[in-house]
């Protein structure tokens, strides 16, 4: 019988209440990993929590901002206590709005910027000791392709992606000596509850928005969550630094 890809390893995933958060839980457990699950959602936090026991799988939960350090460290410390460890980190928790840059709040900016790219940094720093304790460790962060190209009506979701993607590079170069690898995957559409939430203005152009490549079919979070756990896994040995698209190749032109 085949090893499962992350089996006897505790992973921690942001995000998890929901779209590719759960389904990211979900797989994890599913290839042998005990999961440390944290979200913002506690209702939903527990519903994955659950998800993954009826699959008989191994999950704790934890409330968790990930714009606030001192709840990160919490988090992180409380599931690596319960779990005996941690040798994987899926950075996932999201959030994004579009609209006429002249009409973006600072309130809005600072939400964008805090949750996807302080949030990714914050659990990064936080997990960094207990990762590099072992010298097969991984850190699978969500970007976007609006880490790689510029979109109009997203210019604090663009700033957010493009500085996670940096991170990621960052990272991946300052330690991969002590054997931590760092990948991001940059998804195009995916359909989760966020997209639901980020309608392009009314007064759109149409010729601006067909740059996002949304006449494409979508994503699955269960794909976006197959391609993180195949990059922190040991069959994704040879990645880091590693930005991927994941958009049917509307970035390749």
């Amino acid at each position: 019988m085949a090893r499962m890809r992350l089996q006897d390893r505790s992973v921690f995933v942001t995000g998890a209440g929901s779209g590719i958060g759960r389904a990211t839980a979900l797989l994890a457990a599913s290839e042998g990993a005990a999961v440390g699950c944290a979200d913002i959602d506690e209702k939903t936090l527990d519903e994955t929590v659950s998800l993954v026991k009826e699959a008989g799988g191994r999950a704790v939960g934890a409330a968790c901002n990930v714009m606030d350090g001192a709840s990160v460290r919490a988090a992180v410390e409380g599931c690596v206590k319960q779990l005996g460890g941690l040798q994987a980190v899926f950075n996932v928790a999201g959030t994004g709005s579009m609209r006429h840059t002249e009409d973006v709040s600072e309130a809005e900016w600072n939400r964008i910027i805090g949750v996807n790219l302080t949030g990714t940094f914050l659990v990064s720093q936080a997990a960094l000791p207990h990762l590099l304790a072992n010298r097969r460790s991984a850190i699978s962060n969500v970007a976007s392709v609006a880490g790689l190209n510029g979109q109009a009506y997203c210019a604090a979701y663009c700033a957010s992606k493009f500085g996670v993607v940096g991170l990621t590079k960052a990272l991946a170069v300052e330690y991969v000596k002590k054997g931590l690898r760092v990948n991001c995957v940059c998804p195009a559409g995916v359909k989760t509850p966020l997209m639901g939430q980020m309608p392009p203005p009314a007064d759109a152009d149409p010729d601006l928005m067909s740059r996002f490549g949304l006449v494409l079919k979508f994503t699955h979070p269960e794909e976006v969550a197959e391609a993180l756990v195949y990059l922190a896994s040991d069959m994704g040995r040879s990645f880091n630094g590693v930005a991927l698209p994941m958009d049917f190749g509307n970035t390749a032109s």
